[in-house]
């Protein structure tokens, strides 16, 4: 995707400077990695961990973006585009509709292990670009942003806010009779996926209607997530909530 065939997102879009990242950095990422893999191997969706694998992620060196989209493009047409920082409502929605994710390229410090109140490049890629690779979920995700991308209505935003959240950020799938996490937010924290694996979230099946009335909390453990049986279901779902957008009900 070229620069100039953004509007609202062009003035974020930079380019990452793998050169310029320290072994300190190299060693920070590869701690992140180590710190949660064994625990998403037993426990993370099948879909997810062949994900890593396609786009061949290295545990002991931050990764490469223009690597990355090379072996997305060809599998699911998407691209981990490197961006400044946080992008506003209207630049996120065009970069997903356009296949193209924003990724950052900052990394946090070894005193912030375990958190960071922005996404750095190992929540953007450990976290969320191993889904990119399955095609359903890529289908979800360009869906999502081309429906948020053609609507200002901050209501409606708002709701379809909620379906990301429950779904890319913090979703959770049945698989093998066993509670598996494929949302980011669970990925990229070992807090949140033991919260998960651990039982002390309760557990719903996945449905539109309860998702859209589930408000979100950034600011504690969740105590409510939604489980799909399959990647159809969010697919499907986000169909339904375009209709109801189109039609004043969502």
């Amino acid at each position: 995707m070229k620069l100039e065939a953004f509007s609202a997102a062009a003035p974020y879009i930079i380019r990452q400077d793998y050169a310029a990242y320290t072994q300190e950095q190299h060693a920070v990422w590869a701690e992140l990695v180590g710190r949660v893999l064994p625990e998403l191997e037993k426990h993370a969706a099948q879909e997810y961990l062949d994900g890593l694998q396609s786009i061949a992620l290295k545990q002991d060196c931050l990764p490469n973006l223009e690597s990355i989209s090379a072996r997305l493009a060809p599998r699911t047409g998407w691209s981990s585009t490197p961006v400044s920082g946080f992008l506003p409502a209207p630049a996120f929605f065009e970069m997903l509709a356009s296949r193209c994710f924003p990724t950052t390229t900052w990394l946090r410090s070894r005193d912030s292990l375990e958190y960071t109140p922005e996404p750095d490049i190992f929540h953007d890629v450990f976290g969320h670009v191993p889904m990119h690779a399955h095609r359903v979920f890529a289908d979800f995700l360009e869906h999502y942003g081309r429906v948020c991308a053609a609507t200002s209505d901050a209501t409606v935003l708002e709701r379809l806010g909620r379906l990301f959240w429950y779904t890319v950020e913090f979703g959770v799938i049945r698989q093998q009779g066993e509670i598996k996490v494929y949302g980011s937010g669970l990925i990229s924290s070992h807090g949140e996926c033991q919260n998960v694996i651990g039982g002390h979230c309760a557990i719903q099946d996945f449905s539109l209607d309860a998702v859209l009335e589930t408000p979100v909390k950034v600011d504690e453990l969740h105590h409510l997530l939604f489980a799909v049986n399959n990647f159809d279901q969010i697919y499907e779902a986000m169909d339904e909530a375009e209709r109801r957008a189109l039609d004043g009900r969502l």
